[in-house]
């Protein structure tokens, strides 16, 4: 989870204008590792547009970071931004994007926070649509009326459970950045408790107060999401479930399948 070795993506100014006769604007963007459509890493940080920002990648896997909470984001969902939020995106490999800039005057019963969205087959393909037709159209015109359709069936998508909250108390954060780097360490809040600096009881009511979940339910949530990102790196399945602590093979499987309604060799099969 450490992003100092991922590539940053810069920010992009097509997000900086408004315009209600463009509701919304795509892009099409293909992105490498250290080169970023002929841009090198590192000369961006994080940003913020006046539209609102969906960020789809039809292959690869992001993370994200919103208001320092991290999304892992496979190719079967999709993260929405909000106007004016500060976010980052980064990506290892190669990434395939298609962003849709929203215009404020149309975002009207999308959420008002970073979310991470499912992608139907009928919004995938609106998505790709919209990234053919560009923004060159004009209001009634049969561009415009895609767009129309694909706010409407965004509007409709549902939310995934893959967002990572962070705290800001010290306490929970010396052993939320160790996790970060290791999400396979396997100790109990006890044990915690000794990097901390406070009794696993007070780590486990911070953990709560600070993130909204349990200490069991958010490293689960950081293993769900380090299995997708090595999932799409290739990683057998069974080094993955072992690396993150996983005493089975199959209590590994049966987690992701439980959280993403799939085993993982057929997630990876389908994304």
């Amino acid at each position: 989870m450490n992003n100092e070795k991922l590539t940053r993506l810069a920010p992009v100014a097509l997000g900086d204008g408004l315009d209600r006769n463009r509701p919304v604007i795509p892009l099409a963007l293909q992105a490498s590792s250290r080169l970023v459509d002929g841009q090198p890493d590192g000369q961006c940080t994080h940003h913020s547009h006046p539209r609102g920002q969906l960020i789809y990648a039809i292959s690869g896997v992001m993370r994200v970071v919103c208001s320092r909470d991290i999304w892992v984001v496979p190719p079967s969902q999709t993260v929405w931004v909000p106007p004016n939020q500060e976010h980052e995106v980064y990506f290892s490999g190669e990434l395939s994007l298609r962003n849709l800039f929203i215009d404020p005057s149309v975002i009207v019963g999308l959420p008002d926070r970073c979310t991470i969205l499912k992608v139907s087959p009928l919004l995938k393909e609106l998505i790709l649509k919209a990234a053919e037709i560009g923004d060159g159209y004009l209001p009634d015109s049969a561009g415009w009326r895609l767009m129309q359709v694909l706010l409407d069936e965004l509007r409709q998508a549902p939310e995934t459970p893959l967002h990572l909250p962070m705290a800001r108390d010290e306490r929970a954060m010396r052993v939320i950045e160790a996790l970060l780097k290791d999400p396979g360490d396997s100790r109990d809040l006890e044990q915690w408790g000794v990097v901390a600096g406070a009794s696993g009881r007070t780590l486990s009511r911070l953990f709560v107060a600070e993130t909204g979940l349990t200490f069991a339910v958010w490293r689960k949530r950081l293993q769900l999401q380090e299995a997708i990102k090595r999932l799409d790196a290739g990683q057998q399945v069974t080094r993955i479930a072992f690396d993150l602590g996983y005493q089975s093979l199959s209590a590994f499987i049966e987690m992701f399948r439980k959280e993403m309604g799939a085993s993982p060799g057929a997630w990876r099969s389908v994304t």
